[in-house]
């Protein structure tokens, strides 16, 4: 089985590639590889991507796997979008993030909280690979006043999902990793891997 580096020190992203690539790649994450992570100084999700595959496979010399997903508002004007992981100003505090988005949204009726979780997912076979491979994927839902649910992790307890009548924190994982936007970019990268 190939080894792989994931550019992520994200515990609970780190949890779901383990998971959706068990049996068909070795994931090992910066963290194992001692590899240290680079200003993500992209304008898009895809930008990001390609930047932490580009330096996880050159610091760690294996092929890399990255994707840069966050949270698209509707009334935010596309907000909090690749600033998600840093919204509230401390990179990963999921509590503060998740208080900002609820105060930004306040007096916004039910009919205008639309929202997608959105995922830009990268591999590349070598740092300077000239055609990496891209894929988009997006995980249509709608933001709640209050958060529900004790699983997943970031913005998931106010992600209303409408099809599964329930939040993405409600979901159990095992769902959660067949339908989120991750999965699905996942999923459209390993058949464009050909490994499926």
């Amino acid at each position: 089985m190939q080894k792989i580096i994931l550019a992520s020190n994200n515990k609970g992203k780190i949890k779901e590639f383990n998971k959706m690539l068990e049996g068909i790649y070795h994931v090992v994450s910066m963290q194992d590889m001692g590899v240290k992570e680079v200003p993500e100084t992209g304008l898009s999700f895809v930008e990001n991507a390609l930047i932490k595959a580009r330096n996880a496979s050159k610091q760690s010399g294996l092929a890399a796997l990255a994707d840069d997903s966050g949270l698209v508002v509707d009334a935010l004007n596309g907000a909090p979008s690749i600033y998600s992981a840093r919204y509230a100003g401390n990179h990963g505090d999921d509590e503060l993030n998740t208080q900002k988005l609820l105060e930004e949204l306040q007096g916004v009726d039910n009919i205008n909280r639309g929202a997608r979780f959105w995922c830009a997912c990268v591999f590349v076979k070598h740092a300077n690979d000239p055609t990496p491979i891209i894929v988009q994927r997006a995980w249509e839902g709608e933001i709640l006043r209050h958060k529900v649910g004790n699983n997943g992790f970031g913005y998931d307890p106010v992600f209303y999902l409408p099809k599964h009548n329930c939040t993405a924190a409600e979901l159990a994982p095992a769902i959660k990793n067949t339908v989120s936007h991750r999965a699905k970019a996942l999923k459209a990268l390993l058949v464009k891997l050909k490994v499926c």
